[in-house]
């Protein structure tokens, strides 16, 4: 499925090998390695993307829906904005809360088990939507929703070290998270395509009375079917899956724990998760997280209502929302692959986000040129969804240990989503078409995310050198024993 390894890796030129006590013994030859790789690709892949495809289009459709009479009908027309803003952040709510605890006991199921009922129970609360009736309604469909995705998100970037190296991690994720783009592409097509069928008795400038129930109902119904087939379909852990043979398996334990010997399986360890309470660069991955997900929320949230005030029609505007996503998506791979090859996270994250804050700052200083403010968005889209995608892969190879990665992920996913919560309050209705707080605020924080990538970037640099210096430079074809430390390992090294 995937070929972008036929170029060696720093992986595959450091370590073709294990150590035993006789010596180096071979495990796998480079065409046995990619074969595998391409297995795992073709079963993983699309899979964790579909979810996570449904999962985005049952997080975000919110806003399409806001365009075909939801506010009318369930919030009472809501003329200020503020109850809708609620009831988009009810799902942060739960969403927050209920992260780190469940990536952490997610180490103590199967992979397929966990994911597949999370799946289920986003689906039943997404076509549940559907049937709500009054802002209470959509509230406890909205929290529900949260509850069952904090069990798919973060649980993602660890089911993925499983299975594939650092110099693979980069494209993998970018694959999975680009469907966030592709959601937001897609719901606008599906948006488009029920308002311009109707459902239901007419309602000027919105439609058919029934269009956002059907919305809902399109959208939700295929994530509870798909979480059935995960069920079924998905890899557990390489140790214990039938997907694999034994040759594949000698393989990918080997791949596995390539350059790292640390706790795995159904096993937790408890000092690690307080390593990971104390690591301040996890704190400081969830301010970049905290800046780009403000950011994410606004444009999943109110996409349709600021090209609206474009001058835009209801439908053409969700229609306009396609290119931007489309973009963004190509923009995360290709940024994401190229990480890969330089094994270069920083920088990278640094420079999307850079590009997030121009697109805001475009909006907010060109009022009145309709070219550039679109221009604008692609910068947005763009630039937030790379950064986004990349740092998850960062920090999935930077943690050293299973329980420290199954605690930390959560943790920075946790403090970003935070600033979900706040991109849901920035836009109020009065404050369109010009929109100038919400604008603000996402532009002065996606700044604030590129200072924050620097600086992490410039810490992993000089940590590198300094254990260079004190312990000497870590044997390529050796394991580091990260069982006790974690990433403080003294043979440890970061990605920048």
């Amino acid at each position: 499925m995937l070929d972008e390894e036929k170029r060696p890796s720093s992986d595959e030129r450091e370590t073709k090998s294990t150590s035993d006590a006789g010596g180096n013994k071979p495990i796998a030859t480079s065409d046995e390695e990619k074969r595998l790789v391409r297995k795992l690709d073709r079963r993983i892949l699309p899979i964790t993307c579909l979810l996570y495809l449904f999962a985005y289009l049952d997080r975000t459709n919110l806003g399409n829906a806001r365009l075909q009479g939801l506010t009318q009908e369930n919030l009472g027309g809501d003329p200020t904005g503020i109850l809708y803003d609620w009831v988009n952040s009810a799902f942060f709510f739960s969403y927050i809360i209920c992260q780190v605890p469940a990536t952490i006991i997610s180490k103590l199921f199967p992979p397929s088990y966990w994911i597949a009922g999370a799946a289920v129970g986003w689906g039943i609360c997404s076509t549940l939507m559907a049937t709500t009736f009054n802002f209470g309604s959509l509230i406890a469909a909205r929290v529900g929703l949260g509850v069952f995705e904090a069990g798919f998100g973060p649980a993602i970037p660890l089911y993925f070290s499983f299975f594939y190296t650092r110099t693979e991690m980069g494209l993998r994720m970018a694959y999975w998270f680009g469907f966030a783009a592709v959601a937001g592409a897609f719901g606008g097509l599906i948006a488009f395509g029920v308002q311009q069928v109707g459902y239901g008795p007419y309602l000027a400038g919105v439609g058919g009375e029934w269009d956002w129930k059907v919305l809902f109902l399109i959208e939700g119904i295929p994530a509870l079917l798909l979480g059935v087939l995960t069920f079924f379909a998905l890899p557990d852990r390489p140790e214990s899956t039938r997907y694999l043979n034994a040759r594949e398996r000698e393989i990918e334990l080997e791949r596995m724990n390539r350059g790292t010997t640390a706790d795995v399986g159904a096993v937790i360890k408890k000092e690690h998760i307080m390593i990971a309470l104390l690591d301040w660069r996890i704190y400081t991955g969830g301010m970049i997280y905290f800046g780009v997900n403000c950011a994410l929320a606004s444009i999943s949230a109110f996409l349709p209502t600021i090209i609206e005030t474009f001058g835009y029609t209801n439908a053409l505007a969700q229609l306009l929302t396609v290119p931007p996503y489309a973009v963004a998506a190509v923009v995360l791979c290709l940024t994401s692959y190229t990480s890969d090859r330089i094994q270069d996270r920083g920088l990278a994250v640094a420079g999307s986000c850079a590009v997030g804050a121009i697109g805001y700052l475009l909006l907010l200083t060109v009022p009145n040129n309709v070219h550039v403010r679109y221009f604008a968005v692609f910068c947005i889209t763009s630039g937030t969804y790379t950064a986004i995608g990349l740092i998850i892969a960062w920090f999935a190879h930077n943690l050293g240990s299973e329980t420290k990665k199954a605690t930390g992920i959560p943790m920075f996913m946790a403090i970003g989503q935070c600033g979900s919560i706040l991109g849901s309050h920035i836009y109020p209705s009065t404050d369109g078409p010009k929109y100038i707080l919400g604008f603000a605020v996402s532009c002065g924080l996606e700044a604030f995310a590129t200072v924050c990538a620097l600086v992490l970037w410039v810490s992993y640099k000089y940590d590198n050198a300094r254990r260079d210096r004190e312990y000497g430079r870590p044997d390529p074809g050796a394991n580091v024993d990260t069982s006790e430390l974690a990433d403080k390992a003294p043979m440890f090294r970061y990605m920048a």
